[in-house]
């Protein structure tokens, strides 16, 4: 991608977790432009697994950001889900919240991960690598 490639494309970001402050957290640390060369995002929240998959099996998943302790079904497991049941899964990135559990997001396919409390700095880079990586076009909407 080049320098503002994404001017005019949105791409769909759903950010789970039953708890609306770790969803507000991850939110605000990413922005909705988390570099210049990625597209706009547009933030969908969920509290469980039925709005994540519901977002898959409806075309409108570019990224997945999930909280890796989300009640009672958690972002690791969703994240194993989503990657062993599509054909071509969207990116995943959990958020553990500590160090010593990226092992945990790593076993669950998570293609990043990012720790508790978010640096805005890092949430953002993750994200726009994690999108440059599968260069992703915008969700077909259907």
């Amino acid at each position: 991608m080049t320098a503002d490639s994404g001017a005019g494309q949105t791409l769909d970001v759903v950010v789970m977790s039953h708890r609306p402050e770790v969803r507000e957290a991850v939110m605000s640390a990413v922005g909705r432009r988390p570099a210049r060369d990625v597209p706009r995002l547009r933030w969908t929240e969920a509290d469980g697994i039925g709005d994540v998959l519901g977002a898959a099996d409806g075309g409108r998943l570019d990224l997945a950001v999930l909280d890796g302790e989300a009640q009672p079904t958690g972002g690791m497991g969703v994240c194993r889900q989503l990657k062993n049941e599509r054909d071509d899964p969207a990116p995943v990135i959990v958020v553990v919240r500590r160090e010593d559990d990226r092992w945990l997001a790593t076993w669950s396919q998570a293609d990043a991960v990012l720790v508790q409390p978010l640096d805005p700095v890092t949430a953002a880079r993750t994200v726009a690598d994690v999108l440059r990586a599968g260069n992703p076009v915008p969700a077909t909407r259907g």
